[in-house]
């Protein structure tokens, strides 16, 4: 009976004696082992929980672990990704976070239940999509430089439609905004629907949405596209000019999403995922997929997301400063 005690003394010890390093290599030589979650804020169905299931089903049949995507919508992210920073920092759970997310709550929200610098691993960037300017047809304003001059003329009276304070939509047309020097009027809704009613209507002058979402109503000749929000013209899109082409500034407005991890996760962990998702966002099944939500896959290094971040800051922060949106 002793020996085996002794034995078993014995690897206790030399366990005990393994430096740090040697076991973050053993857990990232296991990993994954059992199922990984992405946590996605955003219902099912919609385009970035689409991208998310490519994804998943992609990183699944390199893996042989199940990849379960969880929804949890609203509240801008701020309740999913305060739930995900405490989680384990094994790999197991990783989130989608977006613009909203790592930029804009955190410029708005006195209080969060999370610190993005503090309290998150970045794995890539993911994907971003392309606003454009929209308005009815046949509009108070036919033209983006008929629209800018309006609201140079009589400040604050020229109307634009969003989903609610700090939305990607307001951060991109108040972007504008700020570089044009002028004032708009925002105008919340609180779903698409309502939102694309009052601008085909003409009861808001404007919108900022991609030419995806409302391809519908632009097929159908009851919205128009004044400008798309990119360096240069979309190749779907030849005959819309740009904003600056336009007679606007020289902008663009890509919202985008990102997938990261929980701060603190072992650093052979976060090579693998960021190894792993290089190959499947490189494959033609997820970047097709992505294209038919409207979305361009656009896949980083963890310091290119930081950039991005950072970058984004800077365009936003002069936006919360001036009270063009409301802090909460």
């Amino acid at each position: 009976m002793t020996r085996p005690l002794a034995s078993r003394r014995s690897l206790i010890l030399a366990a005990a004696a393994w430096p740090a390093w040697a076991w973050r290599a053993a857990m990232a030589a296991a990993f994954p082992s059992r199922p990984v979650r992405i946590v996605v804020p955003y219902s099912v169905g919609i385009g970035p929980d689409v991208v998310a299931r490519a994804v998943a089903t992609q990183l699944q049949r390199h893996w042989g672990q199940p990849v379960v995507v969880e929804n949890k919508p609203g509240a801008s992210g701020i309740v999913a990704f305060g739930e995900v920073r405490r989680t384990p920092a094994d790999g197991h759970t990783v989130f989608l976070a977006d613009t909203a997310t790592l930029v804009v709550n955190p410029l708005l929200h006195r209080s969060l239940p999370y610190d993005p610098q503090a309290d998150l691993a970045p794995l890539t960037l993911l994907f971003q999509a392309t606003f454009a300017l929209l308005s009815g047809v046949p509009g108070r304003h036919p033209t983006l430089a008929a629209l800018l001059d309006a609201a140079r003329a009589e400040p604050g009276r020229v109307t634009y439609a969003t989903l609610g304070n700090g939305h990607p939509s307001q951060m991109a047309v108040e972007q504008m905004a700020v570089a044009a020097g002028v004032r708009l009027l925002p105008v919340p809704f609180k779903d698409a629907g309502a939102l694309f009613n009052a601008v085909v209507a003409g009861d808001v002058d404007f919108t900022a949405f991609s030419m995806h979402t409302a391809a519908g109503l632009l097929a159908a000749g009851r919205l128009r596209a004044l400008a798309v929000g990119a360096r240069q013209r979309l190749a779907a899109h030849p005959d819309v000019p740009t904003i600056a082409e336009a007679g606007g500034p020289p902008i663009a407005m890509h919202p985008w999403a990102a997938l990261v991890g929980v701060a603190g996760t072992p650093a052979p962990v976060l090579e693998q995922w960021q190894r792993d998702l290089a190959t499947v966002l490189a494959s033609p099944e997820v970047r097709q997929l992505a294209a038919t939500t409207g979305f361009e896959i656009t896949p980083s290094t963890p310091q290119g997301l930081r950039e991005r971040m950072a970058a984004d800051h800077a365009v936003y922060a002069p936006i919360v400063r001036e009270g063009r949106v409301q802090q909460l």
